[in-house]
Order: structure tokens, then sequence, then C-alpha cells
């Protein structure tokens, strides 16, 4: 959870002042805000192996289920699963970012935050940043976790992989921003959306399991789901299939989905007080 650090101040003098951010001052109030947010991590690592337990149980539980109802060998069946499970913690880690805005504004660091002499979408954009690091180390972590039991990742489509992951925790992690700040002091509603969308979302994708012989509407409403096609493209790219299309519409929805996440998360906190 982030603390009330404090940034560190910069000048003002110039067009900043007079309200127009310089490119060298978003990036520098920027990566201020990424170091803030990254500190508490640091200190407690603790945090992020804890939060390895979720990808961890499905693993330990549910993927012998899968396997065990599958005509396929183990290792098949674990290069189908691994991909999807990697999706998942970017799903949830990104999709409850917003509980620690939601912590910093009851607190009151968060308005300490907003006087300070930086750049308001430098506070979105430092936060969501933040949230690439421990995704893509708990995906790491996963997928070498899986190696010896059969999984099999090509180590250049892992790095893509890793990098579309990133892509996707940005653009829902701003979005999870964006919620906290409307649900300014109702942590309720904040809980209650996110509840209602993260795990349709997560049942749509097909990364537990998979749609192909689900009713027709469940497959119609999954082609309208982005992150379906984030976990297709995973699939490929840890089986080394880098050319498959599913690939390129994976990066697609990924980035689609951040710059819409980026857009609304900063408008978001421009209008915040």
């Amino acid at each position: 959870m982030s603390t009330a650090t404090a940034l560190p101040p910069r000048a003002t003098a110039g067009p900043s002042a007079a309200g127009v951010t310089r490119p060298t001052s978003l990036v520098r109030d920027t990566w201020n805000v990424l170091i803030r947010e990254l500190r508490p991590v640091v200190r407690d690592p603790f945090s992020l192996i804890f939060s390895l337990l979720q990808p961890l149980v499905f693993l330990g539980l549910f993927g012998p289920l899968l396997v065990a109802s599958s005509d396929q060998p183990a290792s098949v069946t674990l290069q189908w699963f691994v991909p999807g499970i990697l999706v998942m913690i970017a799903l949830f880690g990104t999709g409850t970012t917003g509980s620690n805005l939601l912590f910093e504004m009851q607190t009151g660091s968060h308005e300490r935050t907003l006087v300070a002499p930086i750049a308001r979408s430098s506070l979105l954009v430092g936060r969501a940043l933040k949230e690439m690091a421990p995704i893509i180390v708990q995906a790491a972590v996963i997928a070498l976790v899986t190696i010896p039991f059969g999984f099999s990742a090509n180590p250049v489509g892992m790095l893509i992989g890793l990098a579309l992951l990133a892509v996707f925790g940005l653009g829902f992690g701003s979005l999870s921003y964006a919620l906290a700040l409307a649900s300014r002091n109702r942590d309720w509603m904040f809980w209650g959306v996110q509840q209602a969308t993260i795990f349709p979302l997560l049942i749509l994708s097909g990364m537990l399991l998979p749609l192909d012989d689900g009713p027709a509407w469940m497959q119609v409403a999954a082609g309208f789901n982005p992150i379906s096609y984030v976990v297709s493209a995973e699939r490929a790219l840890f089986a080394g299939d880098l050319g498959s299309p599913a690939v390129l519409w994976g990066f697609v929805a990924a980035v689609v989905l951040a710059a819409i996440g980026l857009a609304v998360g900063i408008r978001a906190m421009k209008k915040a007080h």
C-alpha cells in the first residue's frame, strides 16, 4: 500500500508556471511519482510474495482438475493453462490498485500530492507504471515455477508476452485509479463495480476454461472482451508462434485499452480536488 512519502519539489518558472507542462517536466514528475510508489514495495517485498498465493492456488488445485478432465498430456494442458494464469495475475493485480488511492484519499495524503508543483497527469501515469513492475516479476516467477512440470516457454515469446502484460496492466490499472477517484468516500461503490466487472471479464476471456464448447451467446460476448485477445496472444507467444495473428490482435487490444485507460484516468486526476 502506498505511503505518504513527500514528492521532491521542482521549479515552476517559465511555461510550466503558466499552466503548460513541458515534456521534460512531465517525464521528471512521472519518474518521481514512480519512485515514490515503488518504495513501499521495495521496503516490504513480502506483499509481493503474498500476492503470488492466489495464482499458486489456482495452479495447484485448479490445474490438476483441468489436466484430469482433458484427454491431453499434462504438458499440453499447462501450455494452454499457464498463460491464462499470467493474464489473471495482471487482471486481479491491476484491478484492485485503486484501493491504494482510496486509502490515500481517506488519510489525506492524496490531497497533499495534488498541491505539489507537479503535473497531475504524472500522478496517474507514475502510479500506473508502478503496477507494471510487480506484474512482470510475478508472471516471470509463475512461468519459471511451472517449467519443471512440463510447461515450456519460448524465451523471445516470453519476453514479448511480459511486455504485452505490462501494456495491458498499464491500461487496466489506470481505469482502476479512475474508478477510485469516482468512488471518493464511497468504498462500496469501488468494490461493487470492481467485483461486478472483473469476474465476467475473467470468465469471458477463456483464461481458465475454454469457451469453444460454451453457449453461442457466451462466445459472442467473449469476442467483445479485449482480455480474451490478450489471453490468446499470450498462449501463442509462450508457444513460440510469434507470427500468429493472435499476437497482433492481442497487442491491438492491449494498446487500445491502455490508451482509453490513460485518457480516462488522466482526465479524472486533473479534475480531482
